[in-house]
């Protein structure tokens, strides 16, 4: 059943782990351990770096060779290869370390051989300058596929299944993108899946990273949100705890080659997301940067030395995170005149009756708070006048 083996594919995203829980297909929200793949709990591990993940290795079929045997004979070469970039993204993607068989990067194939141990180099060479994947190279060993050369005759004689080297850079170079945004940010590491559940979309898994929860594992990013769509359609799929928030296609994906990921849409005010058929879109939300500013202004600009009326400096401090906090410092080249906090915005200072007869360069120092940068303002000048004797 599809719902039930995107619930496996799931939890492998989340490293397996038998604590991990999530609204399934059921309708039920179970913990790893709670969830089977076979006979025993799909959950097993305490922590991520106890599992491997991977959906091809060694021997066995080659990951082409699956999407061969599994995708309708008349999916374009095109599909087939975003099908081989989607099924690697969900190693890629998910916490746990991935393993990639070697050259499935570049569409490798044992010409449908399910268990090459022994079919020496015919079909388990690589062609690493990615001219010829190897498939079609003739039915493999009779000892374990001659109950399957009636289905693998067929397919390895038609040409249209075989892809061209222009088709075996593409998946490289789609590959390589999937490499750089498994390494572009720590946040992989902590994941939810919304919109799971028994109305989840088949075939489309929603995985989202909230990096304003919890430890920040990334200052750079305030979260990502991942769409695994194997489907033959595009899908819009809306989070609705998101609205509001901005998400853009990751720099990767958006400056890389595959023209198709880069018509993903996001819809900040309904928190809702269109991806492409067969395509993992990998969206990011950046964290905002802060800033404060500073105003000054004086109540008057002269002072007699003595004299009650005394001016006034207030200076005023926005941030962009909000009403400021903190301490501003009035200060004339490196000494500090006073201080006071921030109180609503704004703080002030009266020069003191005694100060010194002469001119000060003014500047307020805001020191910054709760998240916001220290900032300074603008100097004005003041003078303080030598009283004069009657």
């Amino acid at each position: 059943m599809l719902a039930t083996e995107t619930d496996l594919v799931r939890l492998g995203l989340a490293g397996n782990l038998r604590t991990y829980s999530f609204l399934t297909s059921t309708g039920e929200t179970l913990r790893g351990d709670q969830i089977m793949y076979g006979a025993a709990p799909a959950g097993y591990a305490d922590s991520p770096e106890e599992v491997i993940n991977y959906v091809d290795a060694h021997d066995n079929a080659t990951l082409f060779d699956m999407l061969t045997f599994k995708l309708p004979v008349g999916t374009s070469m095109a599909d087939r290869v975003r099908m081989n970039t989607l099924s690697l993204a969900t190693v890629t993607l998910s916490q746990g370390i991935p393993f990639w068989h070697a050259g499935t990067d570049l569409l490798r194939s044992k010409s449908l051989d399910h268990n090459s141990y022994d079919s020496g180099d015919w079909f388990n060479f690589v062609d690493w300058t990615g001219q010829d994947n190897g498939f079609g190279r003739g039915l493999p060993k009779a000892a374990d596929n001659s109950a399957q050369w009636p289905v693998d005759g067929p397919l390895l004689a038609n040409p249209a299944l075989k892809p061209a080297s222009a088709d075996i850079a593409t998946a490289s170079a789609e590959a390589d993108a999937l490499m750089s945004l498994r390494f572009s940010t720590p946040l992989f590491q902590k994941l939810t899946f919304p919109n799971s559940g028994p109305t989840a979309t088949p075939g489309v898994i929603v995985m989202s990273i909230d990096d304003t929860v919890g430890p920040d594992a990334d200052p750079n990013l305030d979260g990502a949100l991942v769409v695994f769509n194997a489907s033959p359609t595009a899908t819009t799929q809306t989070i609705s705890t998101l609205a509001g928030r901005g998400y853009q296609l990751s720099d990767i994906q958006a400056d890389g080659s595959d023209s198709v990921v880069k018509t993903t849409i996001w819809d900040t005010a309904t928190g809702t997301v269109t991806v492409p058929a067969r395509t993992v879109a990998v969206l990011v939300s950046e964290t905002a940067v802060v800033t404060s500013s500073v105003a000054l202004s004086a109540s008057k600009t002269t002072q007699v030395y003595g004299s009650a009326h005394r001016i006034t400096v207030t200076a005023s401090v926005a941030t962009s995170s909000g009403t400021a906090t903190g301490t501003v410092e009035f200060r004339s080249g490196t000494t500090v005149l006073g201080s006071a906090p921030v109180v609503d915005g704004s703080a002030s200072f009266t020069l003191p009756a005694t100060s010194p007869a002469g001119t000060l360069n003014v500047f307020a120092h805001y020191s910054g708070g709760a998240g916001a940068p220290a900032a300074d303002s603008n100097a004005i000048q003041l003078t303080v006048q030598q009283a004069t004797s009657k």
